[in-house]
């Protein structure tokens, strides 16, 4: 029974081996045809969410995203929204975002880009505090820490 555990691991590590051997060549394109899947997408707590809403300025242009509520499981009861402005950022950023497209303003931002300053004024219930505010290779990137509201309450 011992010499055939040890021929059956042989065999199977073996047979293994040549699979990974056959399958090499071909790995770039299985996964390149595995990663354009309409399922494969990246987490939105690393790209900031979909984008929501897109108003284009003169100047730069300025992406509102979706909440991030997303835990392992179930929704979060605090997340972020994230604010991208692309394009030739001024001296002072200063707007007031309604994320939620409820068409009502939601945070107020001022935004020294010269030294890496910023002032938030949470303007509805779910804003709680900053979260990121950092210059990119784009431009600026806002993100502010959300808190669930439950309806009702």
């Amino acid at each position: 029974m011992k010499k055939f555990k040890i021929t059956a691991g042989i065999i199977w590590a073996f047979l293994c081996l040549v699979l990974i051997i056959a399958l090499f060549p071909g790995l770039t394109r299985l996964s390149k045809s595995l990663a354009g899947m309409p399922f494969m997408k990246i987490n939105p707590n690393y790209t900031g969410g979909e984008i929501a809403k897109q108003i284009v300025m003169p100047s730069c242009t300025l992406d509102i995203r979706k909440p991030v509520f997303n835990g392992l499981l179930h929704e979060r009861n605090h997340g972020f929204v994230q604010v991208d402005w692309h394009g030739k950022i001024p001296d002072i950023i200063e707007d007031t975002i309604d994320f939620d497209l409820d068409s009502q303003s939601d945070f107020y931002v001022k935004i020294y880009t010269r030294t890496p300053k910023t002032e938030i004024k949470g303007l509805s219930p779910w804003v709680e505090d900053l979260n990121v505010s950092t210059p990119t290779s784009y431009g600026w990137a806002l993100r502010i820490n959300l808190r669930k509201i439950k309806s009702g309450s």
